[in-house]
């Protein structure tokens, strides 16, 4: 029953930071699965990618409907950012589960800190001082280091593409917001895909329930989202993900 339990509140959770802000569901299952339950680090991170498939899906498609998602140009972060994401599972699967746990349980911490120092202001929109060339060559760029995030760790790849969309691309937030899912769908397709692969084996009942609840989570926050200021969604997730990571590192590091 306590596994079922949390199952439904990592799926849940991941939804709604995904919907909110673009993040992988990652950055909630894997820590959850890992710490509390006990699953190795890799396979947490192919369950959490496989769930973040139907999550990043529908919130995607929530953004379109709104239109704040930018496909064209997100597809020249989307080509590099596949193939990377192979790399980097081949490189995760080869790393001590230790290390790789650590790294999981971690990152919300930084999530939320990045989040809670960001005021949600728009950023100067650099994108539009530059050429054509430039701009595809820094998407290219940028896919390739979201890619390698997300098939290593499964954790940083929505946060890390939010950053570099707005900072470096010069995106407006929500747009930033809707195009991240929109990638961050077929990365977690790809990821799920080759994590089990070299896992060899899937546990169907976390990845079934974790999925559909991170499903109701995603289609709650991305309506949300679409009608709430930067400032307060900022404020939101980053003090949920600080309050997640450091009961999480308390857990797994002095428990």
């Amino acid at each position: 029953m306590f596994q079922i339990f949390v199952y439904l509140v990592a799926g849940f959770s991941a939804g709604v930071v995904t919907g909110l802000a673009g993040l992988s569901a990652a950055a909630i299952i894997s820590p959850l699965l890992i710490t509390l339950l006990g699953f190795p680090a890799f396979e947490a991170i192919g369950i959490s990618l496989a769930s973040d498939v139907l999550a990043s899906g529908l919130s995607a498609a929530t953004y379109a409907k709104n239109k704040h998602i930018a496909v064209r140009s997100g597809m020249w972060l989307l080509v590099p950012a596949l193939f990377l994401t192979v790399v980097g599972c081949l490189v995760s699967s080869n790393v001590d589960n230790d290390i790789l746990s650590l790294v999981s349980v971690a990152f919300p911490v930084l999530l939320g800190f990045n989040f809670l120092r960001d005021k949600g202001e728009q950023p100067i929109n650099a994108g539009h001082c530059q050429d054509n060339f430039t701009r595809r060559v820094l998407s290219i760029i940028s896919g390739a280091i979201v890619g390698a995030i997300c098939g290593f760790s499964g954790a940083g790849g929505g946060m890390m593409m939010l950053f570099l969309l707005t900072s470096l691309l010069g995106y407006e937030l929500k747009t930033a917001v809707g195009t991240s899912v929109f990638i961050m769908m077929f990365l977690a397709l790809v990821g799920a895909i080759s994590h089990f692969a070299m896992y060899g084996s899937v546990r169907w009942a976390p990845l079934v329930i974790c999925a559909l609840s991170a499903l109701v989570g995603a289609w709650f926050a991305a309506k949300y989202a679409n009608r709430a200021d930067s400032r307060t969604l900022h404020r939101v997730i980053g003090g949920c993900l600080m309050i997640l990571g450091i009961f999480l590192l308390i857990f797994k590091v002095i428990l």
